[in-house]
């Protein structure tokens, strides 16, 4: 089989994102858990890499940082069960979900699309690709992130409401994916504003990390 799915940054055509996965962040916001999972999605233009800067958009005042855990799909599948989904996992990584997040409160209050407070560019910073076995048990991996080097996120994907098997049958029935493609699983409690001039370092228990720095264009 081949593995261009390793080079998913230029060879997949689509990032679909989960939000409101973890059980500490609903409680932390007192809202209910959501019965299925809420997706939106970002372009691939909006990934970056380490080396590159997270620019906060033009009139964005208030971006939020969102470390994720993603998961990269080997071959093309749709409508798939959750007992086999593990066959359609190529590998993963870290990445960050960054929110424009005046654009998302207004964005909610008036009913309208999350793409421009998701997926303008930068918007997705992204790690190297990770292989599937570095991660043994992905239902059981430590998240965090610090800002300026003060813990701000710090979790295990246990507290995912929606298992990373179930998320991938579900976007399955209505999406097909294809090699390359990424699912970020949503962000445990913690999410909060970073500013210009300020850095994010973020990893995945200690198998990998990344560090970006915030840079204000307005």
């Amino acid at each position: 089989m081949s593995e261009t799915y390793k080079n998913f940054k230029e060879n997949g055509k689509k990032i679909i994102a989960v939000c409101r996965n973890y059980r500490g962040l609903t409680a932390a916001q007192g809202i209910p858990n959501p019965e299925k999972p809420v997706l939106f999605m970002k372009p691939t233009s909006a990934y970056i890499s380490q080396g590159q800067n997270i620019k906060i958009p033009i009139r964005c005042k208030l971006l939020y940082h969102e470390v994720e855990l993603g998961v990269v799909i080997s071959k093309k599948c749709t409508k798939i069960s959750p007992s086999d989904a593990d066959n359609y996992i190529g590998g993963f990584l870290l990445a960050l979900d960054m929110t424009a997040k005046d654009f998302h409160n207004e964005a909610k209050e008036k009913s309208r699309p999350w793409f421009l407070c998701k997926g303008f560019d930068t918007s997705c910073p992204v790690s190297e690709f990770i292989e599937k076995d570095r991660i043994p048990d992905y239902s059981d991996v430590g998240l965090w992130l610090k800002v300026d080097d003060v813990m701000k996120q710090d979790s295990r994907t246990s507290d995912m409401i929606f298992s990373i098997p179930e998320i991938i049958s579900y976007v399955s029935t209505y999406f097909t994916l294809e090699s390359g493609d990424v699912i970020l699983t949503g962000t445990p409690a913690g999410s909060g504003p970073v500013y210009g001039s300020q850095s994010i370092e973020c990893g995945l228990a200690d198998i990998v990390s990344m560090k970006f720095s915030v840079v204000d264009t307005n």
